[in-house]
């Protein structure tokens, strides 16, 4: 293609041009022109009729340019030169923006003293990119950090749970009356084996586990819209439906032992009872919950599984803790892919997983076999992220153990999410991420 310079007068603009432009645009436009020079040839039929390049005609009519350049596409159809006219401009709409790398960019060219409104952005929009650039995206919700204030941690795929404001924010929820360990017998357990400290709670609970309530906000509030319904597959102790109704979410929980239930229900009426949506529990086995939950659609699936046979939480026989691993996957994959049949399509699932080990010390692959039971489900792999636990007793007993078996002391959690449908749709669907401030005012 060659580019030809033509006269102003002589370019014919297209009479049904939807495209619109603003004579604040076509002054950006012209602007443009005069400090880069014309980089982008206007593109004309082969008769003189614009195809692509209305602003910037109208840019160089303000300009008082007799000549500008162009490029003939006269080899079009009728219905091809339509088709491009619109083409054109929808095509360059699709793109996006990374805006950390933008910020970036612009807050470079402001430090070279370069004009950066010849860049096309309103003031608010640079100050906003510029405000983002200037502050730490690594603060918690304590600092400055825009990233941290908009969604309660910045949305990295590491997430520490020994920083000083996760842990105030953590005691803050507890403060609420949180006691999931309630229902639970004690010695029931075998954490000591290879579980994190983290998954030991606080460390008065008598072995049983406490799942991290900031854990749960940051999975509701990311993955599941206000007044959204939560189904929770292996409910365990409260903390799940707890969190999810002081954060106005439905709760949904499935639980196998009946004294785990009831411990649950008055934790709920204890805590939730002025709450729009209190959480519900459901006694049974989760490999029924394609009947006991026949009429869920939930718009979020959240779970912590039984870890196989690291915490033995009774002696049921239906219990998946008492089963050898075999009969733990095949039992646990039916449970997920039952449970993602509850989900609504354009919707997010998210579970607490970690590895765990065999009698002879090598490791399952719970971490993948849960993967794979999700896109056996139906679902794609869509994030996942690294939970740093608190190190509790662990430099105990990790020199030993180290010393013995050159095994690692685990203190992290992988938290994987999965995508029913599409993941742009699933993400509006969620809405605005918006953070519980004022209800935890126990929080430092």
């Amino acid at each position: 293609m060659q580019i030809q310079q033509k006269p102003i007068k002589d370019l014919i603009p297209y009479i049904n041009n939807s495209r619109t432009h603003s004579d604040e645009q076509v002054a950006q436009i012209a602007a443009s022109i005069k400090e880069f020079g014309w980089t982008n040839p206007i593109l004309v039929d082969g008769i003189n009729g614009i195809i692509a390049g209305h602003g910037r005609l109208l840019a160089a009519r303000k300009l008082n340019m007799d000549k500008i350049p162009v490029i003939e596409l006269a080899h079009l159809s009728e219905i091809q030169k339509k088709a491009l006219i619109i083409a054109d401009n929808k095509l360059a709409m699709n793109a996006g923006w990374d805006f950390d790398f933008l910020a970036l960019e612009i807050q470079s060219l402001k430090d070279e003293d370069f004009d950066i409104n010849l860049l096309g952005f309103d003031d608010k929009e640079l100050n906003d990119l510029l405000k983002q650039e200037t502050n730490d995206p690594t603060d918690g919700p304590s600092g400055n950090g825009s990233l941290a204030e908009r969604f309660l941690i910045p949305p990295f795929s590491v997430f520490n749970a020994r920083e000083g404001w996760w842990q105030d924010r953590k005691r803050a929820w507890l403060a609420l009356g949180i006691k999931s360990e309630e229902g639970r017998e004690i010695g029931s357990t075998n954490v000591g084996k290879n579980v994190p400290d983290y998954m030991a709670g606080r460390g008065n609970n008598e072995g049983g586990s406490i799942f991290d309530p900031v854990m749960c906000e940051i999975a509701y509030t990311w993955f599941c819209p206000p007044k959204g319904l939560v189904l929770d597959p292996f409910a365990g102790g409260s903390v799940r439906g707890v969190v999810a109704s002081k954060l106005g979410r439905q709760y949904i929980g499935h639980e196998l032992r009946q004294e785990q239930v009831d411990a649950n229900i008055k934790q709920g009426i204890d805590i939730c009872f002025d709450d729009l949506l209190p959480p519900a529990w459901i006694c049974g086995d989760s490999q029924n919950i394609d009947k006991t939950c026949v009429d869920v659609k939930a718009d979020l699936i959240f779970s912590c599984p039984p870890y196989a046979d690291l915490e033995v939480y009774s002696d049921d026989p239906k219990d998946l803790s008492t089963f050898t691993y075999p009969e733990f996957k095949a039992a646990y994959f039916e449970i997920i892919k039952k449970s993602c049949n509850l989900l609504k399509n354009n919707a997010f699932a998210c579970f607490v997983v970690g590895d765990v080990r065999d009698k002879k010390g090598n490791y399952y692959n719970f971490v993948g076999d849960t993967v794979e039971a999700f896109k056996a489900a139906g679902l794609n792999y869509y994030n996942e992220a690294i939970l740093i636990t608190a190190v509790g007793s662990l430099p105990i007993r990790a020199g030993k153990m180290f010393s013995a078996s050159r095994k690692l002391g685990k203190t992290h959690q992988n938290v994987l999410v999965f995508v029913k449908g599409d993941g742009k749709k699933a993400a509006n669907n969620c809405g605005i991420v918006e953070i519980a401030e004022e209800m935890l005012v126990g929080e430092n």
